[in-house]
């Protein structure tokens, strides 16, 4: 009889998704993130002009309800709300 739980991979730290500082990013990135946030969120729910949420999206991120994810394993980031 063994033991299998012992033996299940563990995930590799470096695939995991981690906050970045938004200090660190420019305002044309930043202003490029809200933008996608603002779509993916309201651009398909009937919205007439999701970019109208964008001083709020920009907002919620200087306040920290909202951060910037990178996914190192996608090579990509977005905005989503902190663990």
């Amino acid at each position: 009889m063994t033991d299998e739980a012992g033996h299940e991979p563990q995930p590799d730290p470096r695939e995991e998704k981690f906050v970045v500082d938004v200090g660190l990013l420019s305002e044309d990135q930043l202003d490029g993130l809200v933008d996608e946030y603002c779509t993916r969120y309201h651009g398909l729910n009937d919205t007439e002009n999701p970019m109208v949420e964008r001083e709020r999206v920009k907002s919620a991120v200087r306040q920290r309800d909202l951060v910037v994810w990178f996914d190192p394993v996608e090579n990509t980031a977005s905005l989503g709300v902190p663990r």
